[in-house]
């Protein structure tokens, strides 16, 4: 049997911040997500396009 690395009390604590912090935690997912297509899947042709995205978020700012 394996034993649980993280007790109850703290997974109950994570939970409630994740709760707390929807917006937060939607955002780490999604940068995670971001870096591990860059550093594992992203061909040459993914490159140019993410850096044409990047350039145009910094010059034009987020969309809204």
């Amino acid at each position: 049997m394996t034993e649980k690395k993280v007790s109850q009390a703290k997974r109950k604590a994570n939970e409630k911040w994740d709760k707390a912090n929807k917006d937060r935690v939607n955002y780490l997912k999604k940068r995670s997500a971001a870096i591990s297509f860059i550093k594992k899947y992203a061909l040459d042709e993914d490159f140019q396009h993410i850096e044409d995205a990047i350039t145009e978020r910094k010059t034009n700012g987020p969309i809204q």
